[in-house]
């Protein structure tokens, strides 16, 4: 049984939930998975697992900077082991952006650390307006104006492809 560690960094809890889904399923394949949060400001013992998955969301264009801290700090951990990442954003919605070769958020971040994960995916996220304070429920509304998504200022709108995050989470419960 493999220890597997899921890091997260999630603004809406979208994330958490993506997360949720695949320890669910890395865990039907007989793992201990632990959830962790990168946000939460306490240190995560990188090392203390077997493999690795961690996964962020994009706010107005970028990570939050304790995921590149993580990275960075963990980086020869995540590479002498089994290891993911992923990332969540909006802008995977369309076709055209929704892997990890084309999405641009994701190959921004590429050039900010030096790990390169062997295993890596892009899953398109959620709009949950109702959600949002003032400030950002018209940003983001003037994003998706600018990119013609959705602009309802009521609209609660999921995009994730959940097939894709579970055949993501079975081909990394079968690495060995």
């Amino acid at each position: 049984m493999a220890k597997v560690l899921i890091a997260y960094s999630t603004v809406d809890g979208h994330t958490l939930g993506i997360c949720e889904r695949i320890a669910a399923i890395v865990r039907d394949e007989s793992n201990d998975v632990v959830l962790s949060a990168i946000d939460d400001g306490g240190k995560i013992e990188v090392d203390a697992y077997d493999k690795i998955i961690i996964g962020a969301s994009i706010r107005y264009g970028k990570h939050r900077p304790q995921v590149v801290d993580l990275i960075n700090s963990s980086q020869a951990a995540l590479e002498s082991r089994p290891s993911a990442f992923f990332s969540v954003n909006v802008v995977a919605r369309k076709p055209e952006k929704n892997t990890p070769e084309t999405n641009p958020y994701l190959q921004k971040f590429l050039k900010q650390i030096n790990w390169k994960p062997e295993h890596m995916a892009v899953f398109a996220g959620k709009i949950d307006y109702p959600r949002y304070g003032f400030m950002d429920r018209n940003a983001i509304r003037f994003i998706m104006w600018m990119t013609n998504g959705p602009t309802d200022p009521n609209a609660v709108v999921e995009f994730t492809d959940w097939d894709k995050v579970d055949e993501f989470a079975r081909q990394f419960a079968a690495i060995d």
